[in-house]
């Protein structure tokens, strides 16, 4: 199947994708219902809100995190202080569960992907996507980054926390294997993201500085209901955004807090599609709209005085006034100079038929 994603992409559409990631653990937890019935959920109601992808998060705690290793979030929105302790408690999926949600996904019509934390998991969701999701704190892992570019799919690779040079060896070693479609995620490695770190004009200097690669945004701010963050992310150059995805923003611990939900989602995407009709084609041509305006409110050359039939017609003689419905100023050197075909009263707009051997005037009688 094509991915959604790349599609869009090369076509110069927008794309939201909504990670998944591991919220649907507390869904679950919140229903009543199982880890993967409330995967499934949440896959439909991205659907449902029309996003073009889902993504979730693929790992195991054992060869993700040491035991030691420390939090780097906010602790009154997830109070677990160690990664290892975090993850642990969302790691028990495995390859038949992803396979399901990659069948459901299909069935419902929305792009499927998870980002693979190890090269087991690399493994096993090569044959259940078309694009391959590394993350920012990846990024400094060349030879992961270099092990799933050999798969030779399309990649999007998130760069928070990171210094140009970084990128550009992360960027120069997917280069090296793999020539398909590379987009890169402005992300700041927050959460959530206070907004005045938000710092979008990275995007502008991601599309400067690697003008070969689609630029994306991976939000963790928290949503605002007139969507700024993602209408200037998209203004800026993004035409990829990635955020996390929950049905319930209250829920406390993991990517809730700083999640949208099918509303936002909603909400967003009206918001991008009316910045789309905004924003127009850049086409510089008149609209046709705009014809009425351009012949009533655009100037003609008038006679600024009676001019005699046979009277020689000089600059003195002319002025400009609307509406454009005669000899346009353009022309003002093509009209002097010429005789005049009849008497002209003063205020009369030009027309070529008044003046001898002027372009259409033959043609005018």
């Amino acid at each position: 199947m094509e991915s959604t994603i790349i599609k869009r992409l090369k076509e110069g559409k927008f794309v939201l994708i909504a990670e998944i990631g591991v919220n649907y653990y507390d869904i679950a937890e919140k229903m009543g219902i199982s880890n993967l019935e409330a995967a499934k959920l949440m896959v439909k109601e991205a659907r449902n809100a029309g996003i073009h992808a889902v993504k979730f998060q693929t790992y195991k705690a054992e060869t993700l995190a040491a035991k030691d290793s420390p939090s780097y979030w906010d602790r009154s929105e997830e109070p677990t202080g160690s990664q290892y302790e975090l993850f642990h408690k969302f790691d028990s999926f495995g390859e038949n569960e992803y396979r399901q949600l990659k069948e459901y996904a299909d069935e419902l019509g929305i792009e499927f992907l998870s980002t693979a934390f190890d090269m087991e998991s690399a493994d096993y969701l090569c044959d259940l996507m078309n694009v391959y999701k590394i993350s920012s704190s990846d990024l400094s892992n060349i030879p992961f980054i270099e092990y799933q570019a050999k798969k030779g799919k399309p990649m999007l690779l998130s760069i928070g926390a990171s210094e140009l040079e970084e990128i550009e060896r992360a960027v120069d070693t997917i280069r090296a294997v793999n020539d398909s479609e590379l987009a890169l995620l402005h992300c700041v490695l927050e959460y959530p993201t206070p907004l005045e770190h938000a710092n979008l004009l990275k995007i502008k200097t991601l599309k400067q500085q690697f003008p070969d690669c689609y630029v994306g945004y991976s939000d963790h701010t928290k949503p605002t209901p007139e969507c700024d963050v993602a209408k200037v992310a998209y203004n800026m150059g993004a035409q990829l955004i990635e955020k996390h995805f929950t049905l319930d923003k209250t829920l406390k611990g993991n990517d809730h807090y700083h999640a949208m939900d099918p509303s936002d989602a909603k909400k967003i995407l009206e918001a991008i599609d009316r910045m789309d009709m905004l924003r127009g084609s850049g086409e510089l041509v008149s609209l046709k709209s705009e014809a009425a305006a351009r012949l009533n409110a655009r100037r003609s050359i008038v006679a600024a005085r009676r001019i005699a039939e046979g009277e020689l017609v000089t600059r003195d003689k002319l002025t400009f006034k609307r509406p454009g419905t005669g000899i346009s100023p353009t022309e003002i050197g093509m009209v002097m100079g010429r005789t005049a075909a009849c008497d002209i009263a003063e205020d009369t707009i030009l027309q070529p038929k008044m003046l001898r051997g002027f372009p259409g005037e033959e043609e005018d009688g």
